[in-house]
């Protein structure tokens, strides 16, 4: 699967900051429905404060995420003190 089709994870520190995210997300990228929320607990970890959260985001059915769009993803993540993964 090509970058531009893949399921894109913007991988953040804490729920406050996926919920934020993910709000944003949803106005910015109305087309895109709304992301989902995930709560990725760190290997071996039981407390939740080692846990990290994805914002999970479907990749547009219309030709995939064009560059602009993936770049932005990366600003935003990085605003939160994440960063973008493709899965």
């Amino acid at each position: 699967m090509t970058a531009n089709h893949a399921r894109q994870l913007l991988v953040l520190p804490d729920r406050d900051a996926a919920e934020e995210a993910a709000e944003r997300l949803a106005e910015e990228f109305a087309g895109l429905g709304r992301p989902e929320l995930v709560r990725d607990a760190l290997a071996g970890e039981d407390d939740a404060e080692d846990a990290q959260w994805l914002v999970v985001l479907e990749a547009p059915e219309d030709g995939g995420w064009p560059a602009e769009q993936l770049d932005r993803l990366d600003g935003l993540a990085a605003e939160y003190e994440g960063w973008r993964e493709q899965d």
